[in-house]
């Protein structure tokens, strides 16, 4: 029977969903029919893949082709399955061995020459492919590095499609010269990108750079408000530099995320540093949260995943597209709704905002700025965006002198950082047994109930609450906070002063 099948894999978010591609040859019209929900790039693959084949080398069946591609209710986009549907219809011909295609799974992209092109999205649908038993893949020789993240897969890594005939027929790959442009298939090597930013080049800031030590330890979120040219960016820019290496399990999320935003490096498939993620205040909600027309990609939130998110100029952002930020900073993801489906992205990230605190952002008596305007122009920010942020700092303007007696001071990220892998060492052993990493993402009544606190560290928040002066959420989160300075101390537990200082990040009154 002239019917052959393959696998393919398609992508909703960061999720992988095994696709069952069917071709059958059939007598009538010679024409090449897709069905199973393809869309307007899928649907163009019937010229794509005929091209490719004939310029491989191979002949064309000439009858009626059909594809379907199960289960027909997943939509299934993009350009991923032209080398599946490729292999099923030369196995429905009888052109390669049946039981050579009905095990692999096929993702990449066919080009007219018969070249294959990578696609988004490898590294998530092999491991959603190995979770569920498929262990040979065929990809593209740019996507093999990432697909070899998976443990006990085989991946075969092929540059055209005569080439993958052959290694399916059991004979030697064609010879290289057959292919003028060879560099077009090969990953670029990783850019130099040359000298780190160190916490040591911000001088004069002595209370926000332990400021930024703190966030790291903790996880929390962290805003900055001061005039130009106080260190705000320079900061921001420094937190990643402090933050442990990701492990293996959060550096393939890590990277998963940007294989489907089509970000990753070149000649760096995993990603094992946090990400830095600072979208121009002009980022519209679909970019910070995740959007699109015809396929939902991820946000500015989910490529900050596991890393840092920094709103440079935050009251110049719209005001709906922070307030979208309400719902990743509590649950740690994002769900973004259209009319295609819903999808949800991880949103795991620390908030680092920076912000003038006038319009005209002169220093000291140079503002021109009326005392209603100055308000206005913060009120931008609204209250429970501000209340789900776990420090305030206002930094001020530093003379030479303060710079030059701050520089024998000044540690560098290798020195911080050192303290902060200690100090979320003692928070690990404390969570141990628990779904959560660091102090930050600990739900509230899970803080008062497991990890209480001595009745003279809570009677400092337990006033300032009493006074009106914080809310219960931030009592809550100056608690975390209060846990993150005990594990910088290497104290058991928070006492009075951690709390009181807490309070003080909490509200922007410190020092």
């Amino acid at each position: 029977m002239p019917l052959s099948r393959t696998l393919s894999m398609a992508l909703i978010g960061v999720e992988g969903h095994p696709v069952e591609v069917e071709a059958h040859l059939g007598t009538g019209q010679a024409a090449l029919t897709l069905v199973g929900l393809p869309d307007t790039v899928l649907r163009e693959a019937r010229d794509r893949i005929r091209a490719a084949v004939a310029n491989s080398g191979e002949s064309w069946p000439d009858c009626q082709i059909t594809v379907s591609l199960s289960p027909a209710s997943l939509p299934k986009r993009g350009s991923g399955f032209d080398l599946a549907i490729a292999a099923a219809v030369l196995g429905a011909d009888g052109s390669v061995p049946l039981e050579s295609v009905h095990e692999c799974v096929f993702l990449a992209e066919l080009g007219l020459d018969g070249r294959t092109r990578p696609v988004e999205g490898v590294l998530p649908a092999v491991l959603a492919g190995a979770r569920v038993g498929h262990t040979v893949y065929a990809v593209a020789r740019e996507n093999a590095a990432e697909a070899r993240l998976v443990p006990d897969v085989e991946v075969i890594a092929v540059r055209s499609l005569a080439e993958l005939f052959a290694r399916l027929r059991g004979e030697p790959p064609p010879p290289d010269e057959l292919f003028e442009d060879e560099t077009a298939a090969r990953p670029e090597p990783a850019a130099d990108r040359g000298p780190r930013p160190d916490l040591a080049d911000v001088l004069g800031q002595p209370m926000a750079r332990r400021a930024v030590e703190i966030a790291a330890v903790g996880g929390h979120h962290l805003m900055m408000l001061g005039p130009p040219g106080t260190g705000k960016s320079l900061l921001a820019e420094r937190l990643p530099s402090v933050l442990p290496r990701l492990s293996r399990q959060e550096a393939v999320e890590v990277t998963a995320v940007h294989s489907v935003a089509g970000a990753l490096p070149r000649g760096e498939p995993l990603i094992t540093e946090p990400p830095y993620s600072a979208p121009h205040h002009t980022a519209t909600r679909a970019s910070m949260v995740g959007g699109g027309s015809t396929s939902i990609r991820p946000g500015c939130v989910s490529r900050a995943h596991r890393g840092v998110l920094f709103l440079d100029e935050v009251p110049e952002f719209e005001r709906s597209v922070l307030d979208s930020l309400r719902q990743p900073l509590e649950s740690g993801e994002v769900t973004v709704s259209r009319a295609l489906g819903s999808v949800t992205f991880p949103a795991r990230f620390q908030l680092c905002m920076a912000a003038n605190p006038c319009p005209c952002a002169r220093p000291g008596p140079a503002c021109i700025c009326p005392p209603p305007q100055r308000r206005r122009y913060l009120a931008r920010l609204s209250g429970p965006l501000l209340d789900r942020v776990d420090l305030k700092i206002e930094l001020q303007p530093v003379t030479r002198g303060e710079l030059l007696a701050d520089q024998p001071f000044a540690e560098t990220s290798g020195q911080v950082a050192e303290r902060v892998t200690a100090a979320r060492e003692r928070a690990a052993d404390r969570l141990k047994g628990t779904p959560w990493r660091v102090n930050a993402e600990v739900p509230g009544a899970e803080l008062r109930r497991r990890f209480p606190v001595p009745d003279a560290a809570r009677s400092i928040l337990a006033s300032a609450m009493e006074r009106g002066e914080i809310s219960a959420r931030g009592v809550d989160r100056s608690l975390r906070v209060a846990w993150s300075l005990a594990d910088l101390a290497g104290r058991d537990v928070p006492d009075p002063e951690d709390a009181a200082m807490a309070f003080a990040l909490w509200s922007g009154r410190y020092p």
